[in-house]
């Protein structure tokens, strides 16, 4: 500190730029952006989607704040990031799984992916998605049924159908819906209903199935500077262009771009800042990897789906595009090395 004439000058290390925005603003108004998506799965299967989204939330906070406590360190769940997770998590899920998957993959969102590898900003990957994809190994018959939507004309009692699905999935043969991503793959466009797939009105993991939701959701980030729009933007189109060129017919493009997690990874889970590189260059280069992927695991994989795949796979590369895609200080000129002459031994006959 330097006084003079009684003013007083803080003398401190750069960076000098501050921000009025918080780790919690920034989670608060991921939140926010998620409500539409989350009111969008109750009204499409009841309250049960709710239920879920409750326990998956709580599983996240728990684990943290337990974390916490067993390593003896500064509770972080204020932050608020826990929740987000929860909620990713929930919202990825299909939406009558058993009430213990949300469970496990909470648990392992923070305490493996998260927690383990040093808390928030340290994750190797996005805590959600890695959950996901570790449930979808663990219990792959459920994560791979989906449900129809609740019929409300058949009275409210539909909003609680499907807690008959807490304890165990038999029956849910009876009313699973072959979603819009297994009849792009068939190329059978007559069952597909774009109207359906934009508002929700589709089978599908309860919080990525209504367009219109995600897309508010993402419009509100984007107005609030919370995300890059360049990732999803660069991320969508790509996918577009990219089934476009492998498929050649225009009539795959649209239903890909609506149909599955395309919006709601592009908005929500690509753009995760601990998880994406830090140069535009980088940012593009990043992008691109994941439509390209995500094209590829859709059009020649075993599954419909290649959202979350491609995500882990990018997320896990974003070290090494970081290393290679530096930002150079303006003015910086690169010094050329010098050769330096080699040095010729003489041989001693």
């Amino acid at each position: 500190m330097i006084m003079s004439d009684n003013i007083k000058f803080s003398v401190s290390s750069s960076p000098h730029i501050t921000s009025g925005n918080s780790t919690r603003r920034i989670m608060l108004d991921v939140v926010i952006a998620l409500i539409p998506a989350m009111i969008a799965a109750v009204l499409l299967y009841g309250f049960y989607s709710l239920f879920l989204i409750a326990l998956s939330v709580g599983s996240c906070v728990l684990a943290e704040f337990l974390f916490n406590k067993i390593k003896k360190e500064e509770t972080t769940v204020g932050d608020c990031s826990a929740v987000v997770s929860g909620v990713i998590l929930a919202l990825n899920l299909p939406p009558a799984v058993p009430f213990y998957v949300p469970i496990f993959g909470g648990f392992f969102a923070m305490m493996i992916v998260k927690m383990l590898f040093g808390g928030l900003g340290r994750n190797f990957a996005n805590p959600a998605i890695t959950a996901r994809i570790f449930l979808m190994l663990a219990w792959t018959g459920i994560m791979t049924k989906f449900v129809k939507p609740i019929d409300l004309s058949k009275g409210f009692s539909e909003m609680f159908s499907y807690f008959k699905f807490a304890f165990t999935t038999n029956g849910m043969d009876v009313v699973t819906g072959a979603t819009p991503l297994s009849y792009i793959k068939a190329g059978a466009f007559e069952h597909i209903d774009l109207t359906d797939m934009f508002l929700g009105r589709i089978g599908g993991s309860m919080g990525e199935v209504s367009a219109l939701a995600l897309l508010i959701g993402g419009a509100y980030l984007v107005v609030r500077k919370v995300i890059d729009w360049k990732i999803p933007a660069i991320y969508i189109g790509s996918v577009a262009l990219f089934t476009l060129a492998f498929k050649g017919n225009i009539d795959y493009v649209l239903p890909s771009l609506l149909g599955g997690g395309l919006i709601f990874g592009a908005f929500f889970m690509a753009t995760d800042y601990a998880t994406s590189p830090n140069t535009p260059i980088g940012v593009v280069v990043y992008a691109l990897g994941l439509g390209l992927l995500t094209t590829l695991f859709r059009i020649y994989g075993s599954m419909d789906e290649g959202v979350s795949f491609a995500i882990l796979i990018m997320n896990i590369l974003v070290p090494l595009i970081d290393k290679f895609i530096i930002r150079r200080p303006f003015g910086y000129v690169p010094k050329k090395r010098e050769r330096k002459p080699k040095k010729i031994k003489e041989e001693t006959k």
